[in-house]
């Protein structure tokens, strides 16, 4: 799994997709009620997560971001996300991560 920082309709938001895809900017548009989305800047990133380019983490960030993650990742008894630091993952259920990022399940990886 990855995270990726976004931007939709000016405000933040957290996808996090299958290492071997990329965001679908559209579908996370629609995903959170906006209409166009881009990449975060990566200084804005770093800025708004608390966290180093290639080590963001979609838990414990500076302040809670609306965040999407690929309803894939309930297909998997457990999932690695970046915990903080560039190399270093967290194993968790994707059920937990969902629940501790109060996130919302849907098909926003291509």
């Amino acid at each position: 799994v990855l995270f990726r920082s976004a931007d939709v309709d000016g405000r933040h938001v957290v996808a996090v997709v299958p290492v071997s895809c990329q965001v679908n900017l559209k579908a996370l548009a629609r995903a959170v009620g906006g209409k166009h989305a881009q990449m975060a800047d990566p200084a804005d990133a770093v800025r708004i997560t608390g966290y180093i380019v290639g080590g963001i983490s979609p838990l414990g960030q500076k302040r809670q971001l609306p965040t999407v993650i690929d309803d894939t990742a309930m297909l998997w008894d457990t999932v690695l996300v970046s915990a903080g630091k560039r190399g270093l993952d967290v194993e968790l259920a994707p059920g937990d991560l969902v629940a501790l990022t109060l996130a919302e399940l849907a098909d926003i990886a291509v």
